[in-house]
């Protein structure tokens, strides 16, 4: 890889001794190639898997959704990782190593999940057996370790993105590698679309066996070719941290100290729970709302996503060029809480017709607000980020997020189920899940009103230095 104007020796001193680069866009772009693998695979698993659980292999919709749930209840694992990337290195690099090593571990578990879900169904041909529920819980347990390979990398990796970045470049980087996740998506759908078109019964598991061994392989060589060379030429790392010679010495019991060091942290963590749930309720019941209400098929309903993902660009795009530098990233983030709360009022609305033209439109638009709520909070977890322990935080931004969408997966089909119950059709059971999104879209406002980034900076930098230096001396 090419240095610039820097001699190996000077790239070979410690970071601190040396100045460094500013990342360019295509460094941005490139980067953005991992968010791009992730973003294949979060189509394989909710927006393929769930329906050949529920709709084709006929496997009850709390347990398809509580196992593939699994792999973002171990979100806890993210700080430890975090953790270990800030005091641990690999190969002499605090991200790398970790980013790498999760990729590959990752394409093997999610391909072996595949295949435990064949056995699942197999076993339930004559019925629900005991034999059922030891593949079920099989199943659970390799989206546990599909979920421990993705924290292993993609935490590190974002703390990377704080590395690499300064506070006037930092919202443009979120918009570009945010985006590449989208444009993963997108691409994801159109293939999938494509390779399951025509499917029948006996055609379906070799189809979905294929999807789960080109898109892994494919997201590792992606995540390979984004972040190599990137920590070595442009990291601050060592820079940025006013204790930088002891980074390594950092216990973990001082880490879980820095985490509540702040209330700001603690009021952040609750809005990005609240709002994340809001956002992902109907990340399991979007696929079967258009199949039940709308009669799309399978391949049809699982290209929903690219018609999201084209509004979840725009979104980021408008919201990172133009939306936070004029508004700021608090205000934007508000703003695109509230353009989502209506996009569920149209997703709504749009079932009273049963026009999948309206449909489309309606989650088009509903990625469009998705993209500028995204940019604006991410942009501020960054900034609500202390550089001497980013892995640390980020990891605890994470864990909130990913604890957070793994509870709207199931409350997503516990709502359904309540909503069948109380309601004799379809559209009225799954409207229920719409408006209980939009209602707590309106309460993260009110919640992210109360963030002070300000007081974070004056007051969690000083409680965070101490505890540093308590724990180290």
């Amino acid at each position: 890889m090419a240095t610039g104007n820097f001699s190996d020796e000077q790239l070979a001193q410690p970071t601190a001794n040396r100045a460094v680069p500013q990342i360019g866009l295509f460094t941005m772009f490139r980067l953005g190639l991992f968010q791009m693998g992730l973003g294949l695979l979060s189509l394989l698993t909710l927006g393929v898997l769930n329906q050949v659980l529920i709709s084709e292999l006929r496997i009850p919709g709390t347990i398809a959704a509580g196992a593939i749930a699994m792999y973002q209840f171990v979100a806890p694992a993210r700080i430890w990782f975090g953790y270990m990337s800030d005091s641990r290195p690999i190969w002499g690099h605090h991200r790398t190593g970790y980013i790498w090593l999760g990729l590959a571990l990752q394409a093997v578990c999610l391909y072996l999940a595949v295949q435990v879900v064949w056995q699942l169904g197999a076993s339930t041909v004559a019925g629900w057996t005991a034999q059922s529920t030891g593949w079920a819980a099989l199943l659970a347990f390799m989206f546990a370790l599909y979920g421990l390979c993705i924290s292993s990398s993609s935490t590190p990796f974002t703390a990377l993105l704080v590395d690499v970045s300064e506070e006037e470049n930092r919202s443009k980087l979120v918009g570009i590698v945010w985006a590449m996740l989208i444009v993963g998506i997108v691409a994801g759908a159109i293939a999938g679309e494509k390779m399951l078109e025509g499917i029948t019964p006996e055609t379906l598991q070799p189809s979905i066996n294929r999807l789960f061994t080109i898109f892994p392989i494919a997201v590792v060589g992606l995540g390979v070719l984004a972040t190599f060379g990137i920590e070595k030429k442009y990291s601050h790392y060592q820079s940025r941290s006013t204790i930088a010679e002891r980074e390594d010495r950092i216990t973990l019991g001082a880490a879980l100290k820095v985490l509540t060091a702040s209330r700001q942290t603690a009021i952040f963590f609750t809005f990005l729970m609240v709002m994340t749930v809001s956002l992902f309720l109907q990340q399991p019941v979007l696929e079967p709302y258009a199949r039940e209400v709308f009669g799309m098929t399978l391949g049809e309903s699982a290209g929903l996503n690219q018609f999201w993902g084209y509004g979840i660009l725009a979104g980021m795009a408008i919201s990172g060029f133009v939306i936070v530098p004029r508004l700021g990233k608090q205000r934007t983030a508000q703003l695109g809480c509230l353009l989502t709360a209506g996009c569920f009022v149209l997703v709504i609305l749009s079932g009273l017709t049963e026009t999948q033209v309206m449909l489309k439109s309606a989650v088009m638009l509903f990625g469009l607000a998705s993209g500028i709520l995204t940019n604006g909070a991410v942009s501020l977890m960054l900034d609500l980020t202390a550089a001497e322990t980013a892995g640390t935080f980020v990891g605890a931004w994470g864990l909130s997020q990913a604890l957070s969408q793994a509870t709207a997966t199931v409350a997503g089909g516990a709502l359904l189920d309540l909503g069948r119950n109380w309601f004799q059709s379809p559209l009225p059971a799954f409207s229920l899940v719409f408006a209980c999104q939009a209602i707590g879209m309106l309460v993260a406002v009110w919640l992210l009103s109360r963030v002070d980034v300000q007081e974070f900076r004056t007051k969690a930098s000083k409680a965070i230095a101490a505890v540093l230096q308590t724990d180290l001396d």
